[in-house]
């Protein structure tokens, strides 16, 4: 068993996330994610939202059309009017063409397409939250799970241990107080069983939430790739890749198009119109001594038009410094995020690291604590030990290997955080590009940048996004081969879930 993990282990590290397609793995678990967690799927939509600002701002210098039509009843005439028309139908078609907004309308393109590339950078951070989310959930499960087995091993073993000595007891070879301190050891064992059960059915459900599907004999993850060899290059990574920092520098950008935009108002506006009118009296206008007057009238105008602001009651200074100030937000946030980046990736490649030494000496611990327990189960058996040294020994063994399978698990969560922060955790960086699944943040701006007709309309939304309330309930039972698999992929291997760059 510990051989062929091993094996599958090393194979596994040959490319990022590949293991066998028999059972769940970590790519299986990221590929349904991407496709399917509703988060990810919102946060797509809210991109898309974000693209048609630049068709919004850019539709603010084409061309306008108008029509107006107007029906008229005279219900009483004019006593002064020689004409007197009974009804009159009117229309009119306007067209304005902006010809100089005071570089409003340019600017604010600029700052709706800084928005957008801001809204990339959010897409690619949601993205990797989600990730990170799915790794640490799924090393939950792996870690709740051997938990589970490792417990239910230390009952069994608790149980047998019990009943030896209940049966020492019998023929008067221990006394009532060896029996009394077996039992209740057992009790504490079988109460620690069911907080574990507990726990992985928590992980259980949050990973149903996360992913859209129950864990089914999740496999131990492959090495993370790309790890940092110091603190420092994690640094320099992040500030030039962190999503989150990227969007708070685009918008920052864009605020200072919007300084333009507001300082636009009170600059001269520049347009070409031309008019067309038709008039018609219905036969209602009457006629003239000698003739019928004529019932429809047609007139055409076109010229330029100037509009020059003189007093707007403050309105367009106090915008400006209205947008300044947003505009002053925007670059203090640049600074916040960039001091935030800094102290995650500093504060995750400590734990990262820290986690791969706890793993070490936990190792060590192992090993020590289950020499010990052989050797005073032995000494017990001779009359050297006492039933409580046994069940201390017992005890002591557990607790080391649970504090290695967690040590293993913080390793591998601290590790993909750290890659997660730096930018570098994303759908390209897993190599999920190879299944074709991958979405093009780009093609719905393609498709919209160009589009200028009124009446053009997309489908209705619907949420493609699974439910799950068809999944049944999560249990806190492990089957034989899972428990094995996860206390194996907890301890027996090293190198499952230790990352590269120590």
């Amino acid at each position: 068993m510990r051989a062929a993990f091993r094996l599958a282990t090393a194979l596994a590290g040959a490319s990022l996330l590949a293991a066998p397609a028999s059972a769940d793995t970590l790519k299986d678990a990221l590929i349904q994610a991407y496709r399917d967690n509703p988060s990810l799927e919102a946060a797509r939509a809210q991109l898309r939202a974000t693209d048609e600002g630049v068709v919004i701002q850019r539709s603010q210098g084409l061309p306008s059309v108008n029509a107006t039509s107007t029906y008229t009843e005279f219900l009483r005439q004019n006593s002064t009017s020689f004409i007197s028309p009974e009804r009159s139908l009117n229309a009119s078609v306007d067209l304005g063409l902006p010809l100089y907004q005071g570089g409003a309308v340019r600017n604010g393109i600029l700052a709706a397409e800084n928005r957008v590339e801001a809204g990339r950078a959010d897409l690619r951070g949601t993205e990797s939250a989600i990730f990170a989310d799915v790794v640490t959930i799924y090393m939950d499960v792996i870690l709740n799970e051997a938990i589970v087995g490792l417990s239910t091993n230390n009952v069994e073993v608790l149980q047998t241990n019990l009943e030896a000595t209940s049966d020492r007891f019998e023929i008067g070879d221990l006394t009532r107080t060896d029996v009394a301190q077996s039992e209740s050891r057992l009790a504490v064992a079988r109460g620690d069983l069911r907080t574990a059960q507990a726990n992985l059915v928590n992980a259980r459900e949050r990973y149903v939430a996360l992913v859209g599907s129950a864990p089914t004999d999740l496999q131990a993850p492959p090495p993370l790739p790309g790890l940092p060899d110091n603190v420092e290059m994690a640094v320099d990574i992040a500030l030039e890749s962190n999503p989150d920092l990227l969007a708070a520098k685009q918008r920052a950008e864009a605020a200072g198009y919007d300084i333009e935009v507001a300082g636009a108002g009170r600059l001269p506006t520049f347009s070409a119109f031309a008019n067309g009118g038709y008039q018609n009296f219905l036969g209602t206008l009457g006629s003239f001594t000698g003739g019928t007057a004529d019932q429809t009238s047609t007139s055409a105008t076109a010229g330029v038009r100037m509009t020059l602001p003189l007093f707007q009651g403050g309105r367009v200074a106090a915008q400006q410094r209205q947008a300044m100030a947003q505009a002053q937000a925007a670059l203090e946030q640049v600074i916040a995020t960039e001091r935030s980046v800094i102290a995650q990736v500093r504060a995750l490649y400590s734990s990262w690291r820290a986690a791969n030494a706890i793993i070490a000496s936990s190792q060590a611990a192992v090993d020590a604590a289950a020499l010990s327990l052989e050797g005073v189960r032995a000494e017990n058996s001779v009359g050297s030990r006492t039933i409580l040294n046994v069940l201390d020994a017992q005890q002591e063994l557990l607790r080391a290997q649970v504090q290695l399978v967690t040590a293993r698990r913080n390793a591998y969560v601290a590790g993909f955080n750290l890659l997660a922060v730096m930018g570098k955790a994303e759908a390209r960086d897993l190599r999920l590009d190879s299944e074709g699944v991958l979405y093009d943040p780009v093609a719905n701006y393609e498709r919209v940048r160009g589009i200028a007709w009124d009446w053009h309309r997309d489908p209705e939304p619907v949420a493609t996004s699974s439910r799950t309330v068809d999944i049944p309930a999560a249990d806190g039972e492990v089957a034989d081969s899972e428990a094995i698999d996860a206390i194996d992929a907890g301890i027996d291997s090293p190198d499952s879930m230790a990352t590269q760059g120590n």
